[in-house]
């Protein structure tokens, strides 16, 4: 779940990067953090189209939904 706690630390760790560089202690937190980031994102967008009525395809399911369309993607 993206908290403001979550934000603050990654900009945090984003401005000493930017300013000092960090630690490899603090590259992997950030990784972390990032990756919580992503899945709450990840989280959200699937909520919402789940809400406007769309259903995300599963990963393995290459084939096209298009209701005119026959196409791999």
């Amino acid at each position: 779940m993206i908290t403001k706690k979550l934000l603050d630390r990654i900009n945090e760790l984003a401005r000493k990067q930017r300013e000092s560089g960090l630690t490899e202690k603090e590259k992997e937190e950030q990784n972390q953090l990032r990756q919580v980031y992503l899945a709450g994102i990840r989280s959200q967008v699937v909520t919402a189209l789940e809400s406007a009525g769309c259903k995300p395809k599963a990963k393995n399911d290459s084939v096209c939904s298009c209701p005119d369309c026959d196409h791999k993607h």
